[in-house]
Order: C-alpha cells, then structure tokens, then sequence
C-alpha cells in the first residue's frame, strides 16, 4: 500500500481520484460534478481564451462545489499565456496546479508561500528527482497507459521505482478505468490516481456527440500515438481519418525539429496547429478529425452522467 497520505487526506476528498485536466474537454460542469461526488477535477487553464473567462470558471466551480480546485498549466515555451495563468491562480487561491511539460520551478516558488499544492507530471526517475528538489507536493507519474501524453514506461514499472526512491507521493496517471484498476495501483504503492478518458464521454462534457460516441465505439486496441498534434507523441483514436493522414511528422517537419537553432520554434507552431486541430475535432460532428484519448475508453459503454462514472470506479 501507499508509503504516504493518501490522496484523500492530501486534498481532503471522500475517493482519491483526479478527473484529469484534458485539453478542450475538462469544464466547469465537470468539476463541479467531480467536487459533488467525492473525487477532484482540474482543468487545463489553455482551456479558456482570456484570462477573464478563465477567473469566470474558477468562480462559478467554486459557487457550486466545496471540493478542492486544480488547475493544470503548460510550463514550457509552447504556452506564452503562462505567467498570467500562474498569477490568476495565486490570485484566485486554487487548492492545486498540475504542471506539464517543462521545469516547474516558477509555479513552486510562487504557489509555496500561498499554501497551493503542486503536482508535477513525470515520466521518468531522472526528472521526478528534480521536481523532487525544488519542492514539489507530489508527483504526477504518467505511465504507458496514459491518454494524451502519455510515458514510455508500464505502471507496475513506474510506480514501484518512484515509490521506493522518493519522500514525496506518487499519483498514478493511465490505465485506470475500473474499481479493480484502482485497487491494483494502490497497491502498487500510488497515493492516488489521476483518471481522464473515460470522462470524455459524459454528459457534463461539452465535446461533440461523435467525439463522445467514439470513445463508446472505439476500445484500447484502436488506440495509437501520433506525433501531428504536438510534435510529441501524443495518443488518439485511430479513425479513418487518422489512418490516412497518418501518425508521423513528414520529412520537412522532421528536418525542422531536428535544427537546434529553430526546433523550439518549430516545436511552438507544431504544439499551437495541433492544438488548433483538435480544438476543431473536439466540436465538429465529422469522424474526419483526431481525438485524442487514451486505452481507458475500453470501458467506456455509455455516455453518462460524471456521477455514474465516478461509482463505476469507485464501487466493487
């Protein structure tokens, strides 16, 4: 079992269970309903156009739910929005940010005095170490199985080497789509999980029908990692469509990311287009587009309400 708090004490939540933050689907109806029902949602701050809209959903979540707020924050060069997502967080007091993609070190230096938790996703021992050190709460480990970007490593791999090797907790990210899932990486030693793809499909979501009923449709084999959206690796729905635009970046995108001196241009338009794509694919009624999700929505059978999904989870 977990060597430190669970994830329930941390947050002071009845279940512990994130509703991670998944670009253009995680809203406020969503984390009011996962504050409802015991568990915790956060929401990608890139989720909202300007800063105005952004403090809007933070306000209306915390009018409709006494549970605890996360935010999730881009920390790398591909997200120039982030000092003032940063500050409107330390601003607004959310309960926890989730960092991505980069160092966290602005967003631990400015949360630690204003007691705002920070979880940070990590893939590997060499980056949690580091995280580790400049004070993080907690580590995100984002495993094999993870929808979006996901790790190169099996959790029954991933969790026991960070439990072993750290004094802070591990929340474990991918592969959870069941009650027996849950159980399983608590007793990898994980303080928690951090569960997004089968939410897709709920009716709080505001993503297209189509893009609701694929993860209905579409189970764990049809899942595939694309390097188009983002410019890293990134799991979606293989549709027709992605089938035939395929997964790989072309020869001109691969000769672009391989210059030193513009790949973290390149990487800036690849992650700002990819993102415009799927911002596309998530509202359009059309299989002609990329979804992503992760292998979880092999158990996604319906779309229902974030309450009943929460106990198909939550209950043996």
């Amino acid at each position: 079992m977990a060597k430190h708090k669970l994830l329930t004490e941390i947050l002071g939540i009845e279940h512990p269970i994130i509703m991670a933050p998944m670009f253009l689907v995680s809203n406020a109806k969503m984390l009011i309903a996962a504050g409802n029902n015991g568990i915790t949602g956060a929401v990608p701050a890139l989720n909202y156009r300007t800063d105005e809209e952004f403090r809007a959903a933070i306000k209306e979540i915390r009018a409709n739910t006494k549970g605890p707020i996360g935010i999730n924050l881009i920390v790398n060069k591909s997200n120039p929005k982030m000092p003032q997502q940063l500050k409107t967080c330390v601003e607004m007091e959310v309960d926890y940010i989730i960092t991505s993609l980069g160092s966290p070190r602005s967003v631990i230096a400015a949360c630690k005095p204003k007691g705002i938790k920070v979880f940070c996703d990590v893939v590997d021992l060499k980056f949690a170490k580091k995280v580790e050190e400049l004070g993080a709460d907690a580590v995100i480990a984002v495993n094999k199985e993870a929808g979006g970007h996901a790790g190169p490593m099996p959790r029954e791999e991933l969790i026991p080497l960070l439990v072993e090797n750290f004094d802070i907790p591990v929340i474990s990210a991918g592969g959870v789509g069941s009650y027996e899932d849950l159980q399983r990486i608590l007793d990898l030693g994980a303080c928690g999980a951090s569960i997004g793809s089968i939410f897709i499909a709920s009716d709080e979501s505001d993503v297209s029908q189509e893009y609701k009923q694929a993860c209905v449709d579409y189970g764990k084999e049809d899942i595939v990692m694309s390097t188009k959206i983002s410019g890293t690796p990134c799991t979606v729905i293989n549709t027709p469509y992605v089938e035939k635009i395929g997964t790989k970046q072309n020869w001109f995108e691969r000769m672009l990311s391989k210059n030193k001196r513009l790949k973290k241009w390149v990487k800036m338009f690849t992650f700002v287009r990819g993102m415009k794509a799927i911002e596309k694919a998530a509202f359009s009624a059309t299989y002609k587009t990329v979804w992503c999700a992760g292998p979880t929505i092999e158990y996604v059978k319906a779309i229902r309400p974030v309450k009943e999904i929460i106990k198909s989870i939550t209950e043996p």
